[in-house]
């Protein structure tokens, strides 16, 4: 298949499912593999088009950000306790990235793993569905830091691929009493630091590759996927926002299940 073709394709699986709790990473992988692409070759181009979805929360949620910005300058407490909050969540998968990093590139190339994670996560979230006792709806700034921590660990889940940063960042949110939009929110809040370390990294590490353009997929391809992941995520976030406020989670669950079961039957296939 074309590369531009290729790029678009992927650029529209990671818009449509970055912020969905059904992982973004599972579903380039398990793209790669069923529909035939390399998944090493395309490895840094999907961690860095993830970029472009991020840049879609900071697009979407611009008033938020724009107000803690101001509010640092003049160092409003609330500011303060938003900026605080989310590095504190960040700083578990921040410590744990570096010290895995090899560890969680070489699961990068297994689509059973994928496809395992996304059945054990939709089981998960029907449980925590079904047991969680949200509290109030609160913002972000005032949540207690013991919860922000907690949120944190969640996240490191994610580095199994397949298990969805979103959704384990939101389940575990929800199983500690933070209301579903609160848990939404601050789920794409962190979002932020932890997808451009992710991608730094992923740049870091190929830059010779990328600088020189001796891959196949080269900076065109990257761009492409950028843009692409970008418009489509603008939507899907606040499609998503409306959607787990009227129906809650476990829709995402019985899709995970689905995709999952399907793609071992995929994979044995192939």
């Amino acid at each position: 298949m074309d590369l531009t073709l290729t790029a678009i394709l992927l650029g529209i699986v990671e818009g449509l499912t970055e912020f969905l709790p059904v992982s973004s990473t599972g579903h380039l992988i398990l793209a790669t593999q069923i529909f035939g692409y390399d998944s090493e070759i395309w490895a840094t181009f999907n961690v860095v088009i993830q970029l472009g979805a991020i840049l879609a929360v900071i697009a979407h949620f611009w008033r938020t950000f724009w107000a803690v910005g101001m509010g640092l300058l003049e160092l409003n407490p609330t500011s303060i306790r938003f900026v605080r909050n989310v590095v504190v969540a960040f700083m578990p998968s921040a410590v744990l990235g570096l010290l895995l990093n090899d560890w969680i590139e070489s699961l990068l190339g297994s689509p059973s793993v994928v496809a395992w994670a996304l059945i054990v996560g939709g089981i998960a979230i029907l449980a925590i569905e079904k047991v969680a006792k949200p509290g109030p709806l609160t913002g972000v700034a005032e949540l207690p830091l013991s919860k922000c921590v907690g949120v944190g660990f969640a996240q490191c889940l994610a580095m199994v691929p397949g298990t969805s940063r979103s959704g384990a960042t939101i389940m575990g949110a929800l199983a500690m009493g933070i209301e579903r939009r609160t848990a939404a929110e601050f789920s794409f809040f962190l979002a932020v630091p932890t997808m451009v370390g992710a991608t730094f990294l992923s740049v870091v590490k190929h830059r010779e590759e990328l600088m020189a353009g001796t891959g196949p997929v080269g900076w065109s391809e990257i761009a492409i996927g950028f843009v692409v992941s970008f418009v489509v995520a603008l939507v899907v976030i606040k499609a998503f926002m409306a959607f787990v406020s009227r129906s809650g989670f476990s829709p995402f669950a019985w899709y995970r299940l689905a995709a999952g079961v399907l793609a071992l039957f995929l994979l044995g296939r192939a």
